[in-house]
């Protein structure tokens, strides 16, 4: 048999006919043989047929073939519900062609009906199971898939099918299959993705020496998908073997749950113990760095996919440039963007949205329009990336053309994020009411995040009246938020209203309300420090605050006035002083000048926004003295960086669910 060279499996995908190898076959050759040499890797149903017509044109297309073009189908999606005039017939057209071959087949080989099984969505192998005359224990195998690929697509809306399984699990133990190694680890799959753990257990449990690493994996993941890690991780530390999909199931569960640091820990320790990540779980993994802000521990896992020759794919590259915009290292993250071959959707989103976090919204605008040049079509994330850059660079013409682009030429309807980077956009450039009539026009009900950021900007211009009664509205739809009452406290203080800050912070006491505790972040060495206002609880306390004082006193003997606009209590210049000097941030800082080496960068992450004076501390102003520069030029010689990125519900000015991140 003389074979051309297929193509590329990713240029066969997308072709939409692609073009068969010409050979001369043998007619003694095996259909299975001959298949192999007609079609791609992972063939298209187009494809498929493509080679069933070579076959018959060459006279081989006979019944023993038609088993193997069944075997190479791809699974089946359900169809769309089509509508009354639609070409291309009925709702069962699409599997009108496996269901051909079928007949075409041998109907009594057990190999056929279970490569129908395989490839026919749900509930079409339940209709058809009872009709056939042979079966085996994969048999039971395809059908609990199918109904486990339903539940798993469709979701907690599936559950009421979920009976069929246990239906089918009575038919496997009835016929003598349900001791068979592939049935159970399919049972116990089944059980796992329809949440009865118990059920699953009681599988798992049944049988010990019916297992394998894959039964184990699944026991794994079933705990997992329903959250409950304690038991997940007995199981794991129980593993007689584990794989990498052991480790990945793992990490993942932990990064759902939130517990992202001890997620990186287990990563950290699979590389450690010699077992190679797979894709999944470098995602993972660089998904929770990004998410806590620790550039040490997503460099770690970089490391670890280029140590290990794991080639950078979409989701991993999009994956990076998601981290490495996130930690502050967005010249980096655009160097892995530039060095991608290919690019999804995702890779752009997070450049373009870590271009905007970092200020550079006329740098995120251009590679907008470059993504709109290469054909690409934007997502609901895109805008909100592009929209948070023209807020933060006061591109006010350029975010009012692309809000409207979004429904006239792109039929997107606007969610609530993409108003809040209007609003947020319109408040910053002090056209306030603007942005109130643009809530007042929404489609959707607004949140109140959005009048949270028009409380925010009444803040920054100074609209007293209007922030009073914005803000008032605002703790009566939602009283619980600290955040609003933090807000309308510092418009008063402002205004020096100083006994109406005391009762906005009566009521927010008598309420049960407290103002989110701030906390900074910095890592040293591999290992996360958490530093708390005033704390004192570190190990090295002393020494920070003898480098915090050094810091203080270089700054003042260059005449540094320190800005205490941001403490909102009526007290003496001098406590107030004290309070803003002994802020988590400055407190991270000190102790990045005691651990790290000189010209190392200190890379902190808060969960507020940088208080004014801290912002001063930190970057300076043009305006400044130049003895002040100098102390500040030293501090930021020694590398000192403050990102402040936003955790769900842990900003004081309202602005938490449009994911923003601001430096300091």
């Amino acid at each position: 048999m003389q074979l051309g060279a297929p193509p590329p499996a990713a240029a066969a995908a997308a072709a939409a006919v692609w073009r068969a190898p010409t050979f001369e076959a043998r007619r003694a050759a095996d259909a299975r043989e001959l298949l192999a040499a007609l079609l791609p890797p992972s063939p298209t149903v187009r494809q498929v047929q493509q080679a069933h017509a070579r076959l018959a044109v060459l006279g081989l297309a006979a019944s023993r073939a038609m088993p193997h073009l069944l075997a190479v189908l791809p699974r089946l999606l359900p169809d769309k519900p089509r509508h009354r005039g639609d070409d291309g017939g009925g709702d069962g057209d699409h599997y009108a062609y496996p269901l051909a071959l079928f007949r075409r087949a041998n109907s009594t080989s057990a190999f056929a009906s279970n490569n129908l099984l395989r490839v026919l969505p749900h509930p079409l192998p339940l209709t058809l199971f009872s009709r056939f005359r042979r079966r085996n224990p994969h048999s039971f195998t395809f059908l609990l898939a199918s109904i486990s690929n339903h539940l798993n697509a469709a979701g907690p809306s599936a559950s009421a099918c979920s009976f069929l399984g246990s239906h089918v699990h009575a038919l496997a133990v009835k016929a003598g299959a349900a001791g068979d190694l592939f049935v159970r680890n399919a049972l116990v799959h089944f059980y796992g993705v329809s949440g009865d753990v118990g059920a699953m257990r009681r599988v798992f449990d049944e049988l010990p020496r019916v297992r394998d690493v894959l039964t184990w994996n699944e026991v794994l993941a079933g705990y997992v998908r329903t959250g409950m890690m304690t038991v997940a991780r007995e199981v794991f530390d129980e593993m007689p073997v584990r794989d990498e999909i052991s480790w990945s199931t793992l990490v993942g569960g932990y990064v759902k749950e939130e517990e992202l640091e001890v997620a990186l820990g287990v990563f950290r320790n699979m590389v450690e113990q010699g077992v190679r990540p797979n894709q999944a779980a470098v995602v993972t993994a660089l998904s929770a760095a990004a998410r806590l802000g620790l550039l040490e521990h997503g460099k770690f896992v970089h490391n670890v996919v280029q140590r290990s020759g794991m080639p950078v794919c979409m989701n991993v590259g999009a994956a990076l440039v998601d981290m490495y915009a996130k930690c502050g290292c967005v010249a980096v993250a655009r160097e892995v963007f530039d060095g991608m071959r290919r690019r999804d959707v995702f890779a752009w989103n997070a450049m373009i949205c870590g271009l905007a976090a970092h200020g550079l919204g006329r740098d995120a605008v251009e590679l907008f329009e470059r993504f709109i040049s290469e054909g690409l079509s934007p997502t609901n994330v895109t805008f909100v990336g592009v929209l948070n850059g023209c807020s933060r660079s006061g591109l006010v013409a350029e975010g009012r053309r692309y809000f409207k682009l979004i429904v006239e030429k792109y039929r997107i309807e606007p969610e609530m994020e993409h108003y809040g980077c209007m609003v947020d956009l319109l408040g910053r450039a002090g056209l306030v009411p603007e942005a109130i009539e643009l809530i007042e026009g929404m489609h959707i009900a607004p949140d109140p995040v959005l009048w949270g950021t028009i409380l925010s900007s009444c803040k920054t211009h100074g609209l007293v009246d209007l922030g009073v009664s914005v803000g008032n509205k605002l703790i009566e739809l939602d009283p619980t938020h600290s955040g609003y009452y933090v807000l309308l406290s510092g418009i008063y203080a402002k205004a020096n209203k100083w006994d109406e800050v005391r009762e906005v912070r009566k009521l927010m006491s008598s309420r049960g309300t407290s103002k989110s505790a701030g906390w900074s972040l910095m890592e040293a060495h591999g290992k996360v420090h958490k530093f708390l206002v005033g704390d004192t609880y570190h190990k090295d306390s002393v020494q920070i605050y003898d480098t915090l004082d050094m810091i203080n006193k270089r700054l003042t003997e260059a005449g540094y006035v320190p800005d205490v606009s941001s403490v909102l209590h009526d007290i003496g210049e001098e406590e107030k002083v004290h309070a803003v000097k002994v802020h988590s941030e400055r407190l991270a800082i000190a102790y990045g000048f005691i651990v790290l080496e000189a010209g190392s960068p200190i890379r902190i992450v808060k969960n507020l926004r940088v208080c004014g004076d801290c912002h001063e501390f930190i970057a300076g102003n043009a305006d400044e003295l130049t003895g002040v520069k100098q102390v500040q030029r030293r501090i930021r010689e020694a590398g000192c960086e403050v990102l402040r990125v936003d955790h769900a519900g842990g900003m004081e000015e309202g602005h938490a669910k449009h994911g923003r991140a601001d430096w300091g």
